[in-house]
């Protein structure tokens, strides 16, 4: 692993090694044993996005593992001015140990790989979010303890969250099933991917059908950022896709549902729903923490 940009890029191996160390280090965390392994090393946050989990928990986290984290808004670096990212990208090089990068294309974050010199962390684009996936799989394998042939299903819109969730899924053997409405279809590069496994992935218009026997059910807000303007026609087509007590009455009788955050109640899930199973999705938020810390670790700590 030399960066995470996307989970096309992680194998079965790799996963497992992200999974068991980000098991270690929890552990080491809720006993007080410190594991500041990244000592002297300078981390960068580029953010063209807002964010409350992802910022949080990569500050938190490098400042756990010995490292100095440095928040970098893309409104305050040039950038903003006009500089191009191969410029910025060879700069930050020469000063930084590590970049995380949340902004909107996919593209931009491979550039900053291309023309810097050093590893680059995804923390969220449009078309993938790796670190929050790996925060789910965690999740599930503390529920379960093993995520061999689990029943997976994304109820929404197939955005970054559905795009990662599926490769993440059926890269560790769980056959996922996705429900959209038409037109909100996840990215036709993951599609392809996902027609390697045919006999595990289905993809429906009908919830009903994604959902019958789930052992996990994820969700998302129906309007991702960048799309906010679209939630009036959002609202009508995603009517009957409510992640509510009567739709998830089909999943499996001890379902674990998740949500990325931020939930928005009354739309992509309902209140009752969201309470009962606020214990699991905020045991998922947690765990960005230690599979964030993780990664900087796998990805710095021979550097």
């Amino acid at each position: 692993m030399k960066n995470i940009l996307k989970m096309m890029d992680l194998n079965r191996k790799e996963i497992f090694q992200i999974l068991d160390l980000a098991d270690q280090l929890k552990y080491e965390k809720q006993h007080h044993i410190e594991h500041r392994i990244l000592q002297g090393k300078s981390i960068g946050m580029i953010f063209d996005k807002t964010s409350t989990r992802t910022r949080v928990s990569f500050e938190t986290g490098v400042y756990q593992l010995g490292g100095q984290p440095l928040f970098l808004s893309g409104k305050e670096l040039q950038l903003k001015r006009g500089e191009p990212i191969q410029d910025t990208a060879r700069v930050l090089s020469r000063y930084l140990d590590c970049l995380i990068v949340r902004t909107a294309k996919q593209q931009d974050v491979e550039d900053y790989v291309k023309y810097g010199s050093i590893p680059v962390i995804n923390g969220l684009t449009q078309f993938s979010h790796p670190c929050q996936i790996l925060s789910d799989l965690l999740t599930m394998k503390e529920k379960y303890g093993s995520l061999e042939n689990l029943n997976l299903c994304f109820i929404g819109d197939g955005s970054n969250v559905a795009n990662s969730l599926i490769v993440g899924g059926l890269t560790m053997n769980m056959n996922v099933s996705v429900a959209t409405p038409e037109g909100y279809e996840p990215d036709k590069e993951v599609l392809e991917f996902a027609s390697q496994y045919p006999s595990h992935f289905h993809i429906y218009n009908d919830p009903v059908q994604a959902i019958t026997n789930a052992d996990i059910v994820v969700t998302d807000t129906w309007a991702s950022m960048g799309s906010e303007d679209e939630i009036a026609m959002r609202m009508q087509d995603f009517k009957g896709f409510t992640i509510d007590k009567t739709l998830l009455s089909k999943a499996s009788k001890d379902v674990m549902v998740l949500h990325p955050l931020p939930a928005f109640r009354g739309q992509e899930i309902s209140e009752e729903v969201f309470e009962a199973h606020a214990q699991e999705i905020f045991d998922d938020a947690e765990n960005r923490l230690h599979i964030q810390k993780a990664i900087l670790v796998l990805l710095l700590k021979d550097a």
